[in-house]
């Protein structure tokens, strides 16, 4: 190290240190594995083997959603949200993906003039999609009543003279209806027939009629109408409701769940990364689960009510390849995506918990880099959240900046990155990520470790704490995040990017960090009134009814009447929207910027649009707003408590466990929801896993079964009531006592042959009684083995292994010393729907018709093998 570089660090504070630990360290895992991959090209962690190639590409932590420029140089990113104004003209255009809630434009596939008409037709969307919401001409919004083009103004734009525009919507069914009208114009030229349907594709089409000359000016400012929309883009699997199949599109539902959309992007999204969700999600889906409840928790508001805590909207285009979405889906929910070397994918997203953290200890470690400070060229003292704001027609937005003036003033200057979270249209959520991102920036520890592979399970957390007090003695008993890590067999297994987990990161106080609503600049539109701003809305219950609470802006002009309306989101259950129903408010009063307006009843327990506008003296309406969505609760009063609720069926649980319930004489409970966490756990609904829910009524009876309730085991005598006829004894075994006794002397098999299985997951139970010495370890034999792990105590057990083609039979391997029995033996081929394995308590929570909870029945242990 150079006299300068000494004398930089000291200046700046910092410490750097790069060391091996002088102290020779046993390391149990590191060696066998290390000569496996060596020696064969693969090794075993839990039932998957995993290459050397997969291990030298797949193991990788991508830690992507902090959203600061300066770290994400090199990272792709989609289309600004301006661009979603305007279709992309390209003789071949790139095909266009959405999800959530978004204004796009799409890829224009056919433009032409016939007679005073002009005909085009744009690729919305490259996969089915749920909506059109709202359409735009320009940068006008317009409404569209059975395909016509509501003239702005009498007589004005889009309507002067002879002047119309129709607009015609496809949701991208598969086959798709041709566009009739344009059939019928040009079809005989050979234009747009009836072959051109756009099956599965999301489209818009439209047909503008020119004004005589005097009047074209005054219908067509701008020119030939460009048409854009809103739109609720794709459907994805929620892997939480199992009415849904992964294999079934029909089934999906609309959402703006991240981890939902990151799930989708991952394995299904035609334009994402074509991963076998089998392999990528099922292995590991009680964790997705998680984290799409946690998404979905609600976080409450400064005036009141509550949103989503994680919510995604955005498009992309292919030109950009599907790691671009992944990294805006990461965004809009401090996302941290880990791919395992079995193909396995593990999201987390940003709320800490302690399931979610692993340990490295001393041992664990064979380098360091630790940075105690942050050099000048690395200091930020201003965080500027920025986020796509749908009231201001979807464009690029700031929040409520975050910043340390004490730093500025140090620094003599104003350091500024920016957090872009350009799928993020909340501006609460931007802000609550850009706390995030603040406090992370802001810390002073950080570096990388060079890990063994015994450390493997810290590679796959987020959250990591250190036990180091030799090689790390700053830093021990610290919670440290991994930010990434990449296979580096040359330094020992992994070399992990960590910083220090800053405290209170999860905190959030609404009435002081929440910050202020940013501003909507007046824009010049038809109705020459501003649009209203909708700063929160509440679904209010009253008796047995339920009204809703709309805040919008002052716009400082009392000549204004303020109008709120709503209508049911899907009236028919099949996704099309209800009528609109207006309620004005013309005594409403002023009051801190903001107007507090109400409406009459509404349906209750519906999922409702909400909308506010402005009437003029005159009664022409302003521009409605965006539309925002709420739930018409109207239950406050939660049910009684389950006069009952019991594990059914006897042992052993072959991938599934079975319950009955039962409720008391209580009008209020409407569903039941049985949820599952590890035996011994604390129980949370907000993190457990969530398996089911019935719908029930007062006094009554029933059933639940958790998992796969089909399986049988295919083990001949695994019981030994009487004997073990079907299984081979080797030396040393023997039935006695309904049991098969090992004594020791001689290393041997307790075997039974079963016929050649494929390569899929077995599940096996048994228990090792009476035990004194030894260990003896489960197995499949084939060429070769694949072997479990040893059991040297006494004690039920359960494993998971996996085929791999060549396996015939089963056997339990004894040690020369072990002295001890096997019984009970159960074995089965695993399927996707099992209920995973181990040991679980079951809790049951009854709810009203509004979802508000009654108090939870449980827990009811359950064994699952």
């Amino acid at each position: 190290m150079s006299f300068h570089h000494r004398m930089m660090l000291q200046r700046y504070g910092l410490g750097c240190t790069t060391s091996l630990y002088s102290e020779v360290l046993f390391d149990p895992i590191f060696t066998p594995i290390f000569t496996a991959v060596l020696g064969t090209g693969g090794f075993a962690i839990g039932a998957s083997t995993i290459t050397y190639a997969s291990l030298a590409s797949a193991i990788a932590t991508t830690a992507i959603s902090i959203g600061l420029q300066a770290l994400l140089a090199q990272a792709p990113k989609p289309p600004k949200p301006e661009d979603g104004r305007a279709p992309l003209n390209q003789a071949i255009p790139f095909r266009v993906y959405a999800v959530g809630r978004t204004r796009v434009a799409g890829a224009r596939m056919m433009w032409e003039a016939k007679g005073s008409n002009l005909y085009s037709v744009q690729a919305i969307a490259g996969h089915r999609i749920k909506s059109f919401n709202r359409f735009y001409l320009n940068d006008d919004e317009v409404t569209v009543v059975d395909n016509v083009v509501t003239p702005l103004t009498t007589g004005g734009r889009y309507g002067a003279g002879s002047a119309n525009v129709r607009l015609y919507t496809r949701l991208g069914a598969n086959p798709e209806t041709p566009y009739a009208e344009l059939v019928s114009e040009l079809g005989a030229d050979g234009i747009w027939t009836n072959d051109h349907r756009g099956d599965g594709q999301a489209s818009l089409a439209m047909r503008a009629h020119n004004a005589d000359a005097q009047d074209q000016q005054t219908a067509f400012p701008y020119g030939a109408p460009s048409p854009s929309v809103e739109i609720d883009g794709a459907y994805c699997w929620d892997f939480r409701d199992p009415a849904q199949s992964p294999t079934d599109p029909s089934t999906w539902t609309w959402t703006r769940n991240s981890a939902v959309i990151c799930a989708w992007h991952l394995c299904f999204n035609e334009f994402g990364f074509g991963l076998d969700y089998q392999k990528a999600l099922l292995p590991v889906i009680d964790l997705w689960k998680e984290e799409a409840d946690i998404c979905d928790e609600d976080v409450p508001l400064a005036g009141g009510g509550t949103e989503k805590r994680y919510q995604c909207n955005g498009w992309d285009t292919t030109e950009n390849g599907p790691k671009s979405g992944l990294n805006a889906i990461l965004a809009t929910c401090d996302g941290h995506l880990v791919a395992r070397g079995d193909g396995a994918r593990i999201l987390t997203v940003g709320k800490f918990r302690e399931s979610r953290t692993a340990t490295l200890t001393d041992a664990d470690i064979v380098g360091h880099n630790v940075q105690y400070g942050v050099l000048f060229e690395d200091e930020c003292n201003r965080l500027v959240p920025k986020f796509t704001y749908p009231a201001t027609n979807y464009t690029s937005c700031d929040t409520d900046f975050f910043e340390d003036t004490d730093a500025q003033i140090a620094a003599g200057r104003v350091l500024t990155m920016e957090g872009s979270y350009e799928w993020c249209h909340q501006w609460r959520q931007a802000r609550r990520l850009g706390k995030r991102d603040w406090l992370r920036q802001r810390q002073e520890v950080k570096g990388s470790l060079d890990v063994r592979l015994s450390g493997i399970n810290a590679v796959y957390a987020r959250w990591v704490r250190l036990e180091t007090p030799k090689r790390l003695p700053k830093l021990d008993g610290k919670l440290v995040e991994n930010r990434r890590s990449i296979v580096a067999l040359t330094k020992g297994g992994f070399t992990m990017d960590f910083i220090e987990h800053p405290e209170g990161i999860d905190d959030w106080n609404p009435a002081t960090e929440e910050g202020q609503q940013p501003p909507v600049p007046p824009a010049v539109n038809a109705s020459e009134m501003p649009t209203p701003v909708i700063n929160l809305i509440q679904a209010k219950a009253n008796g047995g009814s339920v009204y809703i609470r709309v805040v919008i802006i002052d716009p400082a002009d009392g000549s204004l009447t303020p109008v709120v309306r709503y209508r049911v989101a899907d009236a028919d259950g099949l996704g099309t929207p209800g009528a609109w129903v207006e309620q004005q408010n013309p005594s409403a009063v002023p009051s801190g910027g903001y107007i507090d307006l109400s409406t009459g009843n509404v349906p209750s327990d519906k999922v409702l649009d909400i909308q506010a506008a402005f009437i003029a003296s005159n009664r022409r309406y302003s521009n409605w707003s965006v539309t925002e969505t709420v739930t018409s609760t109207s239950d406050p009063i939660p049910p009684d408590a389950l006069t009952s609720f019991t594990l059914t069926g006897s042992a052993p649980r072959l991938g599934n466990a079975s319950f009955a319930f039962s409720t008391g004489n209580d009008a209020h409970a409407r569903t039941v929801q049985l949820y599952r966490v590890p035996s011994g756990a604390a129980f949370d609904p907000d993190t457990a896993t969530l398996v089911g829910t019935r719908a029930v009524g007062p006094s009554a009876g029933y059933t639940f079964t958790d998992g796969d309730a089909s399986r049988t085991s295919f083990v001949t005598n695994g019981t030994f009531n009487a004997d073990a006829s079907g299984w081979t004894l080797g030396t040393g075994w023997a039935w006695l006592s309904g049991a098969v006794k090992k004594t020791p002397g001689t290393a041997s098999n307790l075997t039974q042959l079963y016929g050649s299985l494929g390569t899929e997951v077995i599940r096996y139970g048994f228990d090792v009684v009476g035990r004194t010495a030894g260990a003896v370890t489960l197995g499949m034999m084939g060429a070769p083995n694949v072997n479990g792990t040893a059991r040297t105590t006494i004690g039920s057990f359960r494993e998971r292994l996996t085929a791999n083609g060549t396996n015939t039979g089963y056997r339990f391997l004894a040690d020369a010393t072990f002295d001890g029995s096997i019984d009970n033996v159960y074995a089965y081929p695993e399927t996707p729907s099992c209920a995973p394995q181990g040991v679980w308590d079951y809790y049951a929570v009854p709810r009203n018709g509004s979802d508000v909870a009654g108090p939870a029945s449980g827990p009811v242990t359950a064994t699952i093998i």
